[in-house]
């Protein structure tokens, strides 16, 4: 049955029965590791039952009309609309699976706003009226404005958000357009936060290490205490020689040997030793025989590599396993 294929399968199934020319169009708006999930299950997909095909369709333009009567009516008049094409139940069938992309909608210029704006904005609002705008945020704004509130305030706050299942849309409505507002005026009168030597080593954490280090190597020129004051906030692979023992052993089991081996193997005597060294011996000799057997690597493969582990490590200290100390403050105390 095709209520039985997974999301995934579902939409290899329209792609597929869109043809190639109008699939390439759609491709077009999709990330490439969409792109690269669909194409895979299309691939596996190598038969379908035209019954199974034709419910697939049929469910996908029913979920194309609800959002297109959403667009245009808004909730009510969607719900009364689809209610008289498709029934009672299938119309709250496809309402409530667009619920989420419906949700995102809501406040979509609260997501856009730094979280001072938004702090100044809630910060003589009733507790559920934060509840509720908080919900809508992204959960790192939410984190910054929820730590800034006065103690009683914070639980207060936190309880509602817990407890808070559904609003009536016209409440939302009403909230939203009056924030909408004011929002407006407290940005003309205000500064947005954009921008500043933090958010630059944010995207430096995240370009290849190619860029990385011609951005350094310029910047460094042109205004060394600039490029130090960047790199200090910032962590690369060189940066492992910072870390602990645990932490390194940490990172080093989430990390594939041939991955180490290929990223040891261009990289400096320091960091090769450290890593060595927090490693078993069987698993040291091993990737002595891998870097000894590693010829004609790309220097860009290797960077490649490096920077997929330095994104492990990443991972690893926003999920509170491991501490990337970032100057003295961030000292650890034994």
């Amino acid at each position: 049955m095709a209520k039985k294929l997974t999301a995934t399968q579902r939409a290899a199934a329209i792609i597929i029965a869109l043809g190639s020319e109008r699939a390439s169009a759609v491709y077009k708006y999709l990330k490439d590791e969409e792109i690269e999930q669909l194409s895979l299950e299309i691939a596996k997909l190598d038969r379908l039952m035209p019954e199974d095909m034709q419910e697939t369709i049929e469910d996908f333009y029913g979920l194309c009309v609800t959002q297109k009567v959403i667009n245009e009516g808004g909730i009510l008049y969607a719900r009364d609309v689809l209610e008289k094409a498709f029934g009672s139940q299938q119309a709250t069938d496809y309402m409530e699976r667009l619920s989420k992309s419906l949700r995102t909608k809501n406040f979509d210029f609260i997501r856009k706003a730094d979280y001072k704006s938004l702090q100044m904005m809630l910060q003589h609002e009733h507790p559920q009226t934060i509840a509720l705008v908080l919900s809508y945020a992204r959960a790192e704004q939410a984190s910054h404005v929820i730590s800034e509130l006065p103690t009683d305030l914070q639980i207060n706050v936190v309880e509602r958000i817990a407890n808070m299942d559904r609003a009536a849309p016209e409440y939302i409505a009403i909230v939203e357009e009056n924030l909408a507002r004011r929002f407006a005026m407290l940005v003309s009168s205000d500064q947005m936060e954009v921008g500043g030597i933090t958010y630059v080593a944010d995207i430096m954490n995240r370009v290849d290490r190619s860029t990385e280090k011609s951005i350094f190597d310029k910047l460094g020129q042109k205004d060394p205490n600039l490029a130090d004051e960047i790199r200090k906030l910032m962590f690369v692979f060189e940066d492992i020689v910072t870390l602990d023992s645990m932490a390194i052993q940490r990172f080093i089991r989430e990390v594939d040997t041939k991955d180490l081996a290929i990223a040891l193997k261009a990289t400096n005597e320091e960091v090769k030793q450290v890593i060595m060294q927090n490693m078993s011996t069987r698993m040291r000799e091993t990737i002595e025989q891998d870097i000894l057997y590693l010829h004609n690597v790309r220097m860009r493969d290797v960077e490649q590599v490096q920077q997929k582990i330095v994104g492990i490590i990443r991972v690893l200290e926003e999920q509170g396993e491991i501490v990337i100390a970032k100057g003295e403050e961030d000292a650890i105390i034994a």
